[in-house]
Parts: C-alpha cells; structure tokens; sequence
C-alpha cells in the first residue's frame, strides 16, 4: 500500500533524533579504552594498588618501625601477612607506607618532565627561526647524558643542603623529583614538537591565524589541545620510568634514608637474605612489576583509544 512504509529510515523521527545526538570525546574516548583488556584489567590493578596504600594503613595499623626481635625474618603469617624483616617489623605495615612515596615520586616526577617537555617541544614547534635549532641542541645534549651516573652525582652534591632546608624526607623528596623529572622530559619534548611541526600546517590554525589569533593563541587554543592525547601516552611511560628510576636510586643507597620504606629501599634491605627470607625481596619487587606493567598496559589502552585512525 502507497505510504505504508517510510521512504528512507532518515524520515524516521526516533532515527532523526539518535543521529543528531553526538557522542562526546570523553565518552567516545572512554568506549574506545573499555574494550582494551588488559587496559581495563591494569586500571582495575593499579587502583587497588593505589587504594591499598592510601587506605591500607588505617585498616592495618602496624607501626612501621616497630621491632620484635622475636618474630625477625618470619614468613606470611596471619600475624604479619606479607612476614617481616630482619628487626621484626612488619612488612605490609612498610610496604603500604612506602608505596605512597614511590607513587607520588612517580606521579610528580611525571608532572615536572611533562611539564617541561611541553613548554620546550612547543616552542621549538612553532618556531620557525633559530630557536627549533638550538632547542633540539639542548634536547640532544641532554639525551645524549649518561643518566644514572648523573643522578647519583647530583644526589651526592646536593642532598645534604636541601635536606637542611626542607628536612630529610622533604628534601630527599624534592631532589629526587627534579632530578628525574629534570631528566625525563626529552622524549615528551620531541614528541611535542613533531606534532606541533604537523599541526601547524593545518586549515584550522590558518583559519584562526587569518582572523588575527596570535601565536601564543594558535599555541594555547587550536594545537596543543589535538596533540595532547600522544601527550598523555607518553606521560604514563614517564610515570613508570620514575619509580624505576627512585627504586634503582634507594636500592643503591642513594635514595630516602633507612627509616623511610620506599619499594626500592625494602628491596635494598632484602639483598642480604634472599636466602633465608625471599618472600622480604618478593613483595615490594611485585609491587613495583604490577604497578609498572600495569602503567605501560594504560599507556597502550589510552594510545589506542585517543588513536581516531585506530578502529575498536
């Protein structure tokens, strides 16, 4: 019968309606990164992680240098779950303490090379004279450092000073951030840079230069909002490097002081029992593997899902 059907599912009214409702980035981004497992299963990982350190020690009250010569070197126990150390103290009282530090060293370390990968890759991105040249200098100079014999220099000549103005755990803290964090950022700088050098060129950017926007405009507005996704890629990696980084540091010693259990500190204690007590070296090196691998499993969800030429 004429006019029983509809000419085209477009003059269907419900139709009309679901095609006009557009999908957010945000949410189109986050159905994108659902559908990556181990992204998801990772996410799920490092939150617990993250929960158990911030919300462990009230659940488990245990001073972390309470020593019972007694229970020295103990296995998992319902006493001490995770056994306990050389002195007796309790090692998941330890390792949820430490666990914020090695965290927040990752997190700020992050913060500082991010920050100073942007402002140095976007400059050299936009600039069109000597200043891209002698800024990718700087960044081949830098990359070209040897970076752990540089840490511990640095560490050695400068920690007793700002452990004098900011006490033992705030300046050990504030040292090791810039110092990783200080050399951490080359990579997001170039990655910035090759993206700002691409996006500079588009029609969008000469549309907003023709109507008078200016370079720090164009910068601020129009570029740096479309390269921020391989951005945050590379700031996950960052997060990783820097715990391994003060991990590598305390275990050589170099790091936060013995009364200060980071991950890597409790693995440095370890070294000398790994015979009779291995599950002391076991813990905190699990923790930091699943936070880690954990990290780098996000990263690759989060450049899949920010990726528009990637179909999921």
């Amino acid at each position: 019968m004429a006019g029983s059907t509809l000419a085209s599912p477009s003059a269907d009214p419900a139709v009309a309606v679901a095609a006009s409702v557009s999908v957010s980035p945000g949410r189109e981004t986050w159905r994108r990164f659902r559908r990556h497992r181990l992204a998801m299963a990772s996410t799920v990982i490092l939150a617990l992680l993250i929960l158990g350190v911030v919300v462990g020690p009230w659940l488990w009250p245990v001073p972390i240098n309470d020593i019972d010569f007694s229970a020295q070197l103990q296995g998992p126990s319902w006493s001490h779950p995770l056994g306990t150390d050389d002195l007796g103290q309790d090692i998941l009282a330890r390792m949820m303490y430490g666990g914020r530090i090695s965290l927040a060293v990752g997190l700020a370390a992050m913060v500082v090379a991010t920050i100073v990968g942007v402002v140095i890759g976007a400059s050299a991105g936009m600039s069109r004279k000597i200043a891209d040249p002698a800024l990718m200098w700087v960044t081949d100079l830098f990359l070209s450092l040897p970076q752990l014999p540089l840490l511990l220099l640095i560490i050695y000549l400068f920690r007793e000073q700002l452990k004098a103005v900011f006490g033992v755990e705030g300046g050990v803290f504030i040292l090791i951030v810039v110092v990783i964090g200080g050399l951490r950022w080359m990579p997001v700088a170039r990655l910035v840079r090759a993206q700002f050098l691409s996006l500079r060129e588009k029609e969008f950017v000469e549309a907003a230069k023709a109507q008078g926007a200016t370079k720090f405009r164009q910068m601020t507005r129009h570029i740096l909002p479309n390269a921020v996704g391989p951005v945050i890629v590379a700031s996950t990696i960052e997060v990783s490097s820097a715990i391994i980084a003060e991990s590598t540091l305390s275990f050589l010693g170099l790091g936060f002081p013995p009364d200060i259990p980071t991950w890597g500190r409790l693995l440095f204690d370890a070294k000398d029992h790994l015979d009779t007590a291995p599950h002391w070296a076991l813990f905190p090196g699990a923790a930091i593997f699943l936070t880690v691998l954990s990290i780098n499993f996000i990263g690759d969800g989060l450049r899949d899902a920010l990726d528009p030429r990637r179909v999921i």
